[in-house]
């Protein structure tokens, strides 16, 4: 006799007194019994491919809605770019916004930050004498100082054990719009002061407060102030904070830096060396961005229509379907994409239809960038932005391309949206086929321990009658022999 646990968890014995195969037979009934179990298992796998499907293709709407949304956007078509006819004199960068046009730069001079040398020191260890050193920035004219409005100026305490290096370390810790260093040669050690930002407002003042009582000798730490108009003599001026001075178009300007922002609206011009030559600075339309941009909308469709074609294609020669083979939503979505695509748009007098500016159907749905068409269509752009980003009221026929494809992904990918919709549909599916799962499991759990019982007790029973079979056999062979 054979014993076995059964999938109940229950045991059961095979065969207790008749030699009946229990086990095999509730076994091999069992495995048709699975047979709607294992086709709800197979269908959620399937729904399962879907969900899959489904969720890689709302990823690439949402790419292609980001390319077409780039080219409905203002600042795309209005992207401009400066170029210098003299880099080494000044450059131009733009923010985007830059009318077109060309613009005249002479340099008279460039900004500068203030700077002041100590007196000569023997080494970077030599000691300064002990105080307070108060820096003050602001600005100088005609001899005074004003400091800048608002400030109150650092201080700097200065130990009798500190070293030029040491008093360096503080003016640089500080942080208060000034740095320092040591330049060291054949005749000693300088405390060199500057200026952290140039133009004439961000000069700076350095006075003390020398213990040894005199504040503008070049004995002690006041050996290290800078204040002319106090009486200081022993640090010396070695530049001088300055705005950098220019004319744009022959109109004269200033700025605290070289960099000159507004001068120009949307273009920062970066002044490199006086030069009394003007240097002509052009801004043109920024066609390289705008190309990239039609180019990312081509592509982001052209992986969208792959993957549309792909999901729903079936191979007939190895006889498998894609996994959003034959399925409406996916269907309707690759139908209405080329339907937009293939039209012709009334949105410029100049372009009817994407392939007259370069972007080329193929036989495959897939957009192909005709470089040389773009950079014709690039010389027209007024219209070419009518063709993309045209906007009207009066008919879809005078909305540009890239604004038809932005509603449709925007529609598709709303909260009733077809792929909204269709999502939500298989989570249902999915959550239905699970509780049917779970019904299916509870009746097999069930069936099984009815089918186990039933053919426990048929055993049982052929065990019984194989008995009393054996008993009467017995008796009638003892009867035989007492007769006979």
């Amino acid at each position: 006799m054979s014993t076995s646990i059964s999938t109940t968890g229950s045991v059961s014995s095979a065969g207790v007194g008749s030699g009946l195969d229990v086990e095999s037979i509730v076994t091999k009934l069992m495995e048709v019994e699975k047979a709607p179990l294992t086709a709800l298992q197979t269908k959620a796998t399937g729904i399962q491919t879907k969900v899959s499907a489904f969720a890689a293709l709302k990823s690439a709407i949402s790419t292609f809605r980001d390319a077409a949304r780039a080219l409905t956007t203002p600042s795309t078509w209005a992207a401009t770019t400066g170029t210098s006819g003299d880099a080494s004199t000044v450059t131009a960068s733009s923010t985007g916004t830059a009318a077109a046009g060309s613009y005249a730069i002479t340099v008279q001079s460039l900004a500068s930050g203030q700077s002041v040398a100590s007196g000569t020191f023997a080494a970077s260890t030599a000691l300064v004498g002990e105080g307070t050193m108060h820096i003050d920035t602001g600005s100088w004219t005609a001899g005074a100082f004003t400091a800048q409005s608002g400030s109150t100026g650092i201080d700097i305490t200065v130990a009798a054990t500190d070293t030029l290096a040491n008093v360096r370390d503080k003016i640089n810790s500080a942080k208060g719009g000034v740095t320092a260093s040591i330049v060291t040669d054949t005749t000693g050690s300088r405390l060199v002061m500057s200026s952290t930002t140039t133009g004439a407002a961000n000069a700076f003042r350095v006075t003390t407060a020398d213990t040894d009582g005199n504040n503008t000798d070049a004995s002690g730490l006041s050996a290290l102030a800078y204040d002319p108009a106090g009486g200081t003599t022993a640090t010396s001026l070695t530049q001088t904070a300055a705005n950098a001075k220019a004319t744009v178009n022959g109109l004269s300007v200033t700025s605290a830096t070289n960099a000159l922002s507004g001068a120009v609206e949307g273009m920062t011009l970066n002044l490199v060396k006086v030069n009394a030559t003007p240097v002509l600075v052009t801004v043109a339309p920024d066609t390289t961005s705008i190309s990239a941009a039609i180019t990312s909308f081509a592509t982001a469709y052209s992986s969208l229509a792959t993957l549309l074609t792909t999901d729903t294609k079936y191979d007939a020669a190895t006889s498998t379907a894609g996994p959003l083979q034959a399925d409406t939503t996916a269907v309707s979505i690759q139908s209405q994409l080329r339907s937009v695509l293939g039209a012709s748009s009334t949105a410029s007098s100049m372009f009817s239809t994407l392939s007259q500016a370069g972007l080329e159907i193929q036989s495959d749905g897939t957009l192909k960038v005709n470089s040389s068409k773009l950079t014709t269509s690039l010389g027209n752009l007024s219209q070419l932005k009518s063709l993309f980003a045209n906007v009207d009221s009066t008919g879809a026929t005078q909305d540009g391309f890239a604004q038809r494809m932005r509603s449709l992904a925007d529609a598709m990918l709303s909260t009733d949206g077809l792929l909204t919709n269709r999502t939500t549909g298989l989570a249902t599916s999915i959550a239905d086929n699970t509780k049917r799962q779970t019904e299916v499991q509870a009746r097999l759990a069930r069936t099984e321990s009815r089918l186990r019982a039933q053919y426990t007790a048929l055993d049982t029973k052929m065990a019984s009658l194989t008995t009393l079979s054996t008993y009467v056999t017995q008796q009638i062979a003892s009867w035989n022999k007492s007769t006979g």
